[in-house]
């Protein structure tokens, strides 16, 4: 893989660990709007997906689906700064894979303001030299856009871009791209559930995708 000039990760379940915080922002919507509690594989198994697409998979009705959003909202971001924290080893081998030159990116689902202000208090930032979010970009993931979007800004091929992610929804977007995908099993979702997508590679840990992109 010594083809690869950049790499592109996902946001909440690959650098930083945002799923107490997801399931608890669902939680208090669906109970305060819906008025039902509703098992956590439902509630988390559109996570990689926009928000508001989200919203659909609890109602029919768009004025409750607006309403969900907008509680969601409210509640998450009241709560996003002291609620996340990155996963091990992320910091290190950013700096690591930056000194050695690769560029960088996020391609996220997470609206682009609160998903940089999250890069920024967690100290990563500096090391990425784009960020999309579902507010950059007309299609979102699983569509290829927004990673060919990245790709693009980075200055690389997509053949020469890995993307990381822990979603079936990043595996479907980055492999439709034409990127090498790596499925961190650090996330979200199950290895069985990424293995339908025929990741590239799996990683165990965040140190992993550095040996990828040597």
């Amino acid at each position: 893989m010594a083809r690869i000039k950049a790499i592109l990760f996902d946001n909440d379940g690959t650098l930083v660990d945002t799923h107490d915080l997801l399931l608890d922002s669902f939680q208090y919507a669906t109970r305060t709007v819906l008025g039902v509690d509703l098992p956590e594989e439902v509630l988390m198994a559109g996570v990689g997906t926009p928000l508001a697409d989200q919203m659909k998979d609890f109602t029919d009705d768009p004025k409750l689906q607006q309403e969900l959003l907008t509680v969601y909202r409210d509640y998450n971001h009241a709560r996003h700064d002291e609620a996340i924290a990155l996963f091990p080893g992320v910091l290190e081998t950013l700096r690591s894979l930056h000194v050695e030159g690769y560029k960088m990116g996020v391609v996220t689902a997470k609206m682009h303001a609160l998903a940089w202000h999250g890069l920024e208090i967690m100290g990563i930032a500096p090391y990425m030299d784009c960020l999309i979010g579902p507010d950059d970009c007309p299609k979102s993931k699983p569509a290829p856009a927004p990673i060919l979007m990245g790709c693009k800004l980075l200055g690389v091929a997509p053949s020469e871009c890995l993307y990381v992610g822990d979603s079936p929804y990043d595996m479907r977007a980055g492999r439709e791209a034409g990127c090498d995908t790596a499925a961190a099993l650090w996330g979200m979702f199950e290895r069985s559930v990424l293995e339908n997508e025929k990741p590239t590679h799996f990683c165990t840990r965040f140190q992993d995708v550095a040996t990828l992109a040597s």
